[in-house]
């Protein structure tokens, strides 16, 4: 059984490498669900905390979410080279003692874009799609006409590298 629940903290991070920004702010994100749970009341024994972020660089500049269609446009730039998506993942496992051991980690993800022309892009933004997600896209829904392959964890791209929390989970 699990329960969703969001960090409402401001994203502010002092890390300058993407794997760092990831787990700095995958940690800070889990670590203040585990305080709000705690204010809550609810004791954290035998509890699993996971916080996540995910971002999209490309020549080590990161692309976020976009402000407009001018924007996402600018951003759906990354089109026709690779760019890598780093997604954080804190796990906060307390023991029946209440005790907590952190596994902070970041995965990365090569995705190799197809060239796409501007009718494209612009149909593309058309959809609405990009609007929500860092880099302008979603590689699950209708761009991945463009995905010509990836390096590593798909689901990782999506936002969350499934396996690699399973692992985690499992060793526990």
């Amino acid at each position: 059984e699990f329960e969703v629940k969001v960090s409402n903290k401001e994203e502010v991070y002092t890390s300058t490498k993407p794997q760092k920004i990831v787990e700095e702010l995958a940690l800070m994100k889990a670590e203040n669900v585990a305080s709000d749970l705690q204010a809550e009341g609810v004791e954290l024994k035998n509890t699993i905390v996971i916080g996540a972020d995910t971002i999209v660089v490309r020549d080590e500049e990161i692309l976020g979410k976009p402000k407009n269609e001018d924007h996402a446009y600018e951003l759906l730039s990354l089109q026709g080279r690779a760019h890598e998506v780093y997604t954080g993942v804190a796990i906060l496992s307390y023991n029946n003692a209440g005790e907590k051991e952190i596994i902070n980690h970041a995965v990365e993800t090569k995705v190799h874009v197809h060239e796409m022309n501007e009718e494209e892009i612009r149909a593309y933004i058309a959809t609405g799609d990009p609007m929500d997600k860092a880099g302008a896209y979603g590689i699950q829904g209708s761009f991945a006409a463009y995905i010509d392959g990836i390096e590593g964890d798909y689901y990782n791209v999506v936002g969350l590298p499934v396996s690699y929390v399973y692992q985690q989970l499992k060793k526990r």
